[in-house]
């Protein structure tokens, strides 16, 4: 289950707190349109009404801001440029869901214009300025989706990513971006920057938050084809002594000294829980270029050509300038460069391989405003140099603050991992600040809980399968009053569970979920006399689990009155 967020506050406080501080901040460029106070106060007291019902609403309490290239029913959405504003009939899937558990929309943010930078600025509504410095940027395209949060306007907010924009705003804002892997969140009702690289992410102060609102968005939707399925193989959590892959140093010379002292802090912190490994990664760093210096820009000019090439009033020119060039790469360069895309995920597959993740920083620096304005194209790349290669190699990323730069800014990192192991990357997160893990459960939703009694337990000598299997702890547990545990003479030293008609008695064990085609490769490779089948557990559950063929039991030591599998050892150790 994912960790429980819902404020302790009712939803109506809530929204009354986030409507007080966004006068008192007085941001205006951080909105294109906010909600009337009286609607969101009616639809709160009637999220406060079902909760006092009983109903399971995990959102309960939490205010949602919203990027305003993505729907919202009964707002407008311009993706940054008024000419382009209609208003939306229904809500995005991933907006429907959050309110559906609870949250309630405050508003729609600004936006770098189509969703195209990374520095905030590019916009008709007003360049939205750093949470903590103003004379800095506030990061891009979903700038006013962090500054909400960041300003505590906000508890959640929705951005998009296809260069970093679900990132880099996390990182100049102190905020935790969660980056899933393309196709989890469906992005129907969200506007296409650049297909099919895009997807819809979420920023929040904390990794919980992120978390359970990345869990309830995620998931099919019939009307989005670029949706995927989970694979049926796959770690529903990162090991306990993980491998974090980091740059050469020759690869962080974009990173000034301010930078790469905190950069330096973050791997010393990694290190604490993490074996840390250098790996050339420059392959991956020049596959980044191909977002815009290649023939993938086309994907630009296919989303916002039409808009740019009518040359309609509040066009930044930064961004017409990008979408008009990307009408000009050829087929054959569009399929020269998918080509080396596909050379780059090879390179990735060979880094992340015996690792868990790739740590790198999120942005290099934090620019000023004055910076982006002089030379807006050149600083807008520099903040993509760690970041743009994400999408188009099909990777996942979780975004974390890792230190103030004082006055010149904030600084954050990124853990990066392969498809569909979003868990793995937040896993990792929550350590690097020092949370617990939390769950995200549309990575674990049909994941399968399996009952261990000795040699998987935590320190005992296959403990590593789990591990290795990507097996997620789900609690202590107790069997019926129906089975007798055995001590069988094997190698590794492991009991027998066996369950009595008469005489049982109850059994300590864990409970660990593992995704379909792990548990299947557990039972494919399960020695004798050990099976795999159902166990009851205290409290009626029945769930799979270990136990041994009957045979085996021939001489076995019946160790059940020690209760399970660690008191015996602890008793024989004596």
């Amino acid at each position: 289950m994912t960790a429980a967020v819902a404020g302790s506050r009712s939803a109506g406080a809530a929204v009354a707190s986030a409507y007080r501080r966004i006068a008192e901040v007085d941001r205006p460029e951080v909105w294109i349109s906010l909600r009337a106070q009286a609607d969101a106060e009616r639809e709160a007291a009637a999220i406060d009404a079902r909760a006092a019902a009983g109903e399971d609403l995990p959102l309960a309490g939490l205010t949602l801001a919203v990027k305003d290239n993505i729907d919202v029913a009964g707002l407008p959405t311009t993706s940054g440029l008024p000419a382009a504003a209609v208003v939306a009939h229904t809500d995005a899937p991933a907006v429907a869901r959050l309110r559906a558990a609870g949250a309630i929309v405050i508003g729609k943010t600004n936006l770098d214009q189509f969703a195209t930078g990374l520095v905030g600025t590019r916009s008709p509504y007003g360049a939205v300025r750093g949470s903590r410095l103003p004379d800095r940027i506030s990061g891009g395209s979903s700038s006013g989706s962090a500054v909400a949060v960041a300003l505590g306007a906000a508890d959640i907010a929705l951005g998009t990513d296809t260069a970093g924009s679900g990132r880099v705003p996390a990182a100049l804002n102190r905020l935790v971006g969660v980056k899933p892997t393309l196709g989890r969140v469906p992005a129907t009702g969200m506007r296409d920057a650049c297909r099919p690289y895009d997807t819809i992410t979420v920023f929040a102060r904390e990794p919980a938050t992120a978390a359970t609102a990345y869990s309830i968005m995620a998931g099919a939707d019939d009307a989005d084809p670029r949706c995927r399925a989970l694979p049926a193989r796959r770690r529903l959590a990162a090991p306990a002594a993980p491998v974090v892959v980091v740059p050469a140093a020759s690869e962080l010379r974009p990173l000034p000294a301010a930078s790469r002292a905190a950069w330096d802090a973050a791997v010393d912190r990694v290190a604490r829980f993490a074996t840390v490994r250098t790996a050339d990664v420059a392959v991956l760093l020049d596959a980044a270029r191909l977002l815009y210096d290649g023939a993938i820009v086309a994907g630009r000019y296919a989303a916002a050509g039409a808009w740019v090439e009518r040359d309609v009033a509040g066009l930044d020119p930064t961004v017409a300038g990008i979408v008009r060039a990307a009408k000009d790469p050829r087929a054959w360069q569009y399929v020269d460069d998918s080509a080396r895309l596909d050379a780059a995920r090879l390179h990735a597959e060979r880094i992340l391989a015996g690792a868990d993740a790739i740590l790198l920083p999120t942005a290099p620096r934090h620019p000023t405003i004055a910076e982006v304005t002089a030379d807006p194209v050149g600083v807008n790349s520099e903040l993509g140099t760690y970041t743009n290669f994400v999408n188009l190699l099909d990777l996942a990323a979780v975004a974390v603050p890792a230190g103030s730069l004082g006055d010149d800014g904030d600084f954050g990192v990124s853990f990066i991992v392969r498809p569909f192991e979003d868990q793995v990357a937040m896993d990792l997160a929550a350590r690097f600040l020092d949370r617990e893990p939390v769950s995200m459960d549309a990575e674990q939703a049909d994941g399968i809980e399996l009952a261990v009694f000795g040699a998987h337990l935590p320190g005992q000598p296959l403990h590593h399968q789990l591990q290795e299997a990507g097996a997620r702890f789900v609690s202590a547990v107790q069997t019926a009053q129906a089975y007798r545990l055995y001590a069988l003479s094997t190698t590794p030293a492991k009991p027998g569970l066996v369950r009595m008609d008469d005489g049982g008695q109850r059994v300590e064990g864990e409970l660990w979920r593992l995704s379909p085609g792990a548990l299947g490769e557990f039972l494919a490779q399960l020695p004798p006399p050990m099976t795999l089948g159902t166990v009851a557990l205290a409290g009626g559950r029945q769930v799979v689990g270990f136990g041994c063929e009957p045979g085996a039991l021939s001489g076995a030591e019946d160790i059940t009155a020690f209760g399970g599998w660690r008191a015996y050892l602890a008793r024989r150790a004596v």
